[in-house]
């Protein structure tokens, strides 16, 4: 260890014990920001296939919360943010992988998607993830503390020593969280704002037919595109323009809509079935068989055609990020061997340099591969073949921890390629299952366990390695916070499951439509989709490559052109109206800059400024109230209830639909207004 690194003290001093830290009290507080947030990133990254870290604003509300009414300390509210964060890193890898139980072939996977699977497979990934950051932790976050800056982790490390020092700095984000609970009342409730104004042309248009432009006026949207900022933005509506204003309009041309039909039929998504009798009751997108046309075909191209191209698209970028950092991997794949060969052995271990025993790793990983071999809620044939699952993950699992440690330790958890690593781990599963002859339908669910945990454990070692990083900067003890992770990943994904599973239930408008779960109709789920059509491609060999390649080689086009491909190919897939408001946000964060440096003010912290706080009051208040709506209108009496208290059919026959829908869009322009406002506020 170097002597500058000798020389760093953090906030707490390691000789200080007199510092409250792994109490009861921080832990019910972290555990239960775990759960809020963990739902809340459930739903958005069901609809958006986007997640904002957790970390932050937690941090904040456990110093605005747990210091003032409960006299919490620093250490207490690091304890509060680190089990908390939990939450939402393992809730961003189940949402990312398991709902693609519900699209492998011939609906095998569709019993695979219950409570209790969902349940034991959140909690082993969570725990792996957890399990192989012990031993990296002195390697990456203490060695490499100048080298790497873990920048979620610092950014909380500041707020958590801000918080200390005093001020009332976090009233921005509980006034976000205020407005959007109010807006999305008016919008989910009250019907009073439209939630997708639509701008689109008839499939017989002459210049450009089938083309639509759309956005859902959501506040979540809105502070998700101001935190990630206009470029980011910019690039992921880049692709929904491409696919909705180019591709979409261009196959309407050249694609009669027979073969569109037939497509669809291929894939499963035409026709109606009643789901009592089995019997044909009708056609999706407006099918009419008798006069060959769509009512909606520009949804039906876009199902048909431009989701298999975003997906190719989305498994390419994911690729070449990977690629582009297997310098990385291997360096950390070599010093995470040398680490765990050479432990450092000392008599006397200060309490900041305090670990889990190596131990706990060993005997930890073994009892997830017996677990997984015994359980009966896990996929598999035997005892054997889930033994091989086992070995698989743990293998995997280590491999891929470090590099996901070492990624967000550079670029930050928001940035770090999981669905590169999953989609990885998963042509590699696909591998070892051809090469011992396991191939067809019957092995899918059992190649997605092993990708679908290896997701979850990347995800939360990222967010595991900021948090340890943000302890290490305010003096904690790390076996409490290893032990506060463990808990955290453990009461989350008691409600996790929960959650996937209410927001999957169809509404009555998509039940009559003979839908049964909701998650590929209402929520798009795009990275769990990637990961079913791949999974399927691979096994069965009938993948169609055509869309996917196509896909593959825009991905490559952009980074030719030095675009990062991930962003633009999320947006390739989504839809228009997910990315669109996500850009209008970008675009006030980039204006709310332009005009302080215009003016000569100095940038505003991308984490503490009164903009980014309330920003993030917008994308937890309009998730949380986009879950508790979700909630209500999965029961038919609830969700009756919600209907007649609905202002949108006597506005519509007042204003019009043109004027129903300016009204919502006036609403969205006066949640950006009070939002640069607040950004331009002045301390």
């Amino acid at each position: 260890m170097s002597d500058k690194q000798n020389e760093f003290k953090p906030y707490v001093l390691s000789s200080d014990t007199s510092v409250k830290e792994f109490t009861v009290r921080a832990i019910i507080l972290g555990a239960l920001f775990g759960i809020l947030f963990g739902a809340a990133t459930v739903y958005l990254a069901l609809k958006a296939g986007l997640t904002v870290s957790a970390s932050i604003p937690i941090a904040v509300l456990a110093i605005s919360l747990g210091r003032r009414f409960l006299g919490t300390t620093i250490l207490e509210n690091n304890i509060i943010q680190t089990a908390g964060s939990a939450g939402e890193s393992v809730a961003a890898g189940v949402v990312f992988t398991l709902p693609a139980f519900l699209f492998l072939s011939d609906g095998v996977g569709k019993g695979y998607f219950n409570y209790w699977t969902i349940l034991m497979l959140a909690i082993f990934g969570g725990i792996l993830g957890v399990l192989m950051m012990i031993p990296l932790r002195k390697s990456l976050i203490v060695k490499e503390h100048d080298n790497l800056p873990y920048p979620e982790g610092t950014a909380c490390a500041h707020v958590l020593v801000a918080g200390e020092k005093g001020g009332d700095f976090a009233k921005p984000a509980f006034v976000g969280l205020g407005v959007a609970f109010v807006y999305a009342l008016l919008q989910k409730v009250f019907r009073v704002i439209a939630e997708t104004p639509t701008w689109a042309t008839s499939a017989v248009n002459k210049y450009l037919p089938a083309a639509r432009i759309s956005g859902e006026i959501t506040p979540e949207y809105l502070g998700v595109g101001y935190i990630i900022g206009p470029r980011i933005a910019g690039v992921l509506v880049a692709g929904g323009v491409l696919a909705w204003m180019g591709l979409i309009p261009l196959l309407a041309t050249l694609v009669p809509a027979g073969t569109i039909a037939a497509q669809l039929d291929k894939l499963d998504m035409l026709r109606i079935f009643d789901t009592a009798t089995g019997a044909l009751t009708g056609y999706k997108f407006g099918w009419n068989p008798d006069t060959q046309t769509f009512s909606d075909l520009t949804s039906a191209i876009y199902r048909a055609y431009v989701r298999q191209i975003g997906a190719g698209a989305v498994a390419g970028a994911g690729f070449i990020t990977l690629l582009k950092t297997l310098p990385t991997i291997v360096s950390s794949f070599k010093e995470s061997l040398e680490t765990i060969r050479n432990p450092e052995r000392a008599e006397n271990i200060s309490r900041t340099d305090n670990d889990l025993s190596l131990k706990v790793v060993g005997i930890g990983s073994l009892a997830l591969i017996v677990l997984m071999a015994i359980l009966p809620a896990i996929p598999g044939d035997g005892i054997l073949s889930k033994l091989l699952i086992g070995v698989l993950v743990i293998v995997f699992g280590f491999f891929f921890v470090t590099v996901s440690s070492r990624i967000v330790g550079i670029i930050g958890s928001s940035n770090n390629p999981i669905s590169g690593m999953t989609i990885a781990t998963i042509m590699g599963t696909a591998l070892v299952f051809i090469g011992v002859g396991w191939t067809g339908k019957f092995y899918e669910p059992m190649a997605l366990v092993v990708g679908s945990m290896i997701c979850i454990a990347a995800a939360n070692a990222g967010a595991t390695s900021q948090d340890l990083k943000t302890g290490y900067i305010v003096g904690a003890t790390p076996r409490y916070q290893q032990m506060a992770l463990f808990i955290g990943v453990v009461v989350s994904s008691l409600v996790i499951g929960m959650t996937v599973l209410y927001l999957d239930n169809p509404t009555a408008d998509l039940r009559a439509q003979g839908v049964q779960h909701a998650i590929g109709y209402k929520y798009d789920a795009p990275q769990a989709t990637l990961m079913a059509t791949l999974i399927k491609g691979l096994l069965s060999q009938n993948l169609d490559w055509q869309f996917v390649l196509v896909g593959l080689f825009i991905s490559i086009t952009l980074e030719l052109c030095a675009v990062k491909s991930l962003s633009f190919a999320v947006g390739l897939y989504l839809p228009l109206s997910t990315t669109l408001p996500i850009w209008i946000g970008g675009v006030l964060k980039g204006l709310t800059d332009w005009i302080g440096q215009r003016k000569g003010e100095a940038a505003e912290d991308a984490d503490l400024g009164k903009g980014s706080l309330f920003a993030t009051g917008l994308v937890a208040g309009g998730a949380l109230a986009g879950v508790v709506v979700a909630l209500l209108q999965a029961s038919d009496g609830t969700a009756k209830a919600l209907g007649s208290i609905s202002m949108e059919h006597g506005l519509t026959e007042w204003m019009g639909e043109g004027g129903y829908q300016l009204l919502g869009t006036l609403f969205f322009a006066a949640l950006g207004l009070i939002l640069i406002r607040i950004a331009r506020k002045p301390n």
